[in-house]
């Protein structure tokens, strides 16, 4: 069971949640020294202590996160900026 898990609902199309969520994951990649690999609509990241899967959907987004013990006090802190991040990064693309 994920430690962390984050689900947002979108009105994007998939190419263009596809890019939102690889949005997600480089700041992931940059904040947390991420490893992230695509297979079909699931993001996979893991790196030391951390590991998850972002997956779309045509409505919405989820973001499963597992966190090792060293990890855990930091889930709420780390929930809370990778909300920020999909909020921001999954809005409707009104361009």
């Amino acid at each position: 069971m994920a430690d962390i898990t984050i689900i947002h609902a979108h009105t994007l199309s998939m190419s263009q949640a596809r890019d939102a969520a690889q949005k997600v994951a480089d700041q992931m990649v940059a904040d947390y020294e991420m490893v992230a690999t695509w297979r079909g609509d699931v993001l996979s990241f893991t790196r030391s202590g951390v590991s998850g899967t972002l997956a779309l959907e045509a409505r919405c987004a989820q973001l499963d996160i597992e966190l090792g013990f060293m990890l855990k006090a930091f889930a709420s802190n780390i929930e809370e900026q990778v909300n920020r991040n999909m909020q921001k990064v999954f809005a409707d693309i009104t361009t």
